[in-house]
């Protein structure tokens, strides 16, 4: 496996940013640009469509903003129309582009409070690995299957778009 630095971090979430923002435009189009779908959910105790893409922008946005010695910052979760899902993920994607970290940044430990007084300690690579990463992968997955229970017309291939460059015939 290829050493991780910095910069696969960020090109994983841009890459997967790509992701949801087709995810959302397909959804659009198949709802005919009627925003209601933003307000779907898969079950009555789980957050909304619309709170997922925000929900899947802080993992990154977070990143980004801890690579920059600044603090966590979460986005608003009550995404209720297209341009604030749209502007969610061109204002995370912006602040990917600024990052501007050495490789060092990931040796480097952090804290994350996790509310009612609990926190854990993880050096930047754990931060990104095992906190970042899997709660990016859980919101974009929750997404994609809110979409699929929708009955908008995607499928693997869709949540799988990063390997659409790479396919070869032969």
């Amino acid at each position: 496996m290829q050493s991780q630095t910095v910069d696969s971090i960020k090109s994983l979430f841009q890459s997967r940013l790509a992701t949801l923002e087709h995810l959302l435009k397909v959804a659009q189009a198949h709802f005919c640009d009627d925003e209601s779908f933003l307000q779907k959910r898969i079950a009555a105790d789980m957050l909304p469509f619309g709170t997922q893409i925000a929900f899947t922008c802080n993992q990154p946005r977070n990143f980004a903003l801890w690579c920059d010695g600044k603090p966590a910052n979460n986005l608003d979760p009550n995404v209720t129309s297209l341009a604030q899902a749209y502007e969610s993920i061109s204002n995370t994607n912006e602040l990917l582009l600024s990052i501007n970290a050495e490789d060092t940044k990931l040796a480097e430990m952090t804290r994350i409070d996790l509310g009612q007084n609990l926190y854990i300690e993880l050096s930047g690579s754990a931060y990104a690995n095992e906190f970042l990463i899997p709660n990016f992968y859980f919101h974009l997955v929750t997404a994609y299957d809110i979409l699929r229970m929708a009955g908008v017309p995607i499928g693997k291939r869709d949540y799988m778009m990063h390997l659409v460059p790479l396919i070869k015939q032969g």
